[in-house]
């Protein structure tokens, strides 16, 4: 949301069960605790790390200055850039989650499964978020717990 607030572009990849080694390689791998503060820095304009995406992998900031694929996609609005057709391309490769910060006008935009849902407000984005990364790990630990209450 801070991103957003200061119109500070921003290309964040969240790795999902389809595993991103070649696109992490194509960046600087950090290896870093995810913070507020450090995904700000990494996306400040005129840092070396700004340009490109970052991933995140195991809850970690796998790298930054990552490369995407580009979208062929010819329904792609004419007015997006290549940070949109960039999250819409790895989104259409992978099953992961993207959430792309607009430098022009700040919206934030999530890419999932080829496509990209557009000027997504903050409570829609935390339960985007949750839906499809933190709930599935977490319900597939409780249904495995009730599986092992009712045998035991």
């Amino acid at each position: 949301m801070e991103l957003a607030q200061t119109k500070t572009g921003a290309l964040i990849v969240i790795e999902r069960d389809i595993k991103l080694k070649d696109i992490i390689d194509s960046g600087i791998v950090m290896n870093a605790e995810i913070s507020p503060q450090l995904l700000v820095n990494i996306f400040t304009e005129n840092t070396p790390l700004h340009d490109g995406a970052v991933i995140i992998s195991e809850n970690k900031i796998a790298s930054a200055a990552s490369m995407l694929p580009l979208s062929n996609d010819k329904n792609i609005s004419k007015g997006l850039g290549t940070r949109h057709r960039s999250a819409v391309g790895m989104s259409q490769e992978s099953d992961s989650i993207v959430v792309v910060v607009s430098e022009e006008t700040g919206k934030i935009s999530i890419a999932k499964d080829g496509t990209l849902i557009m000027d997504v407000k903050e409570e829609a984005l935390k339960q985007i978020l949750i839906k499809n990364i933190i709930t599935k790990k977490f319900g597939e630990e409780v249904k495995d717990k009730k599986e092992t209450i009712k045998k035991k």
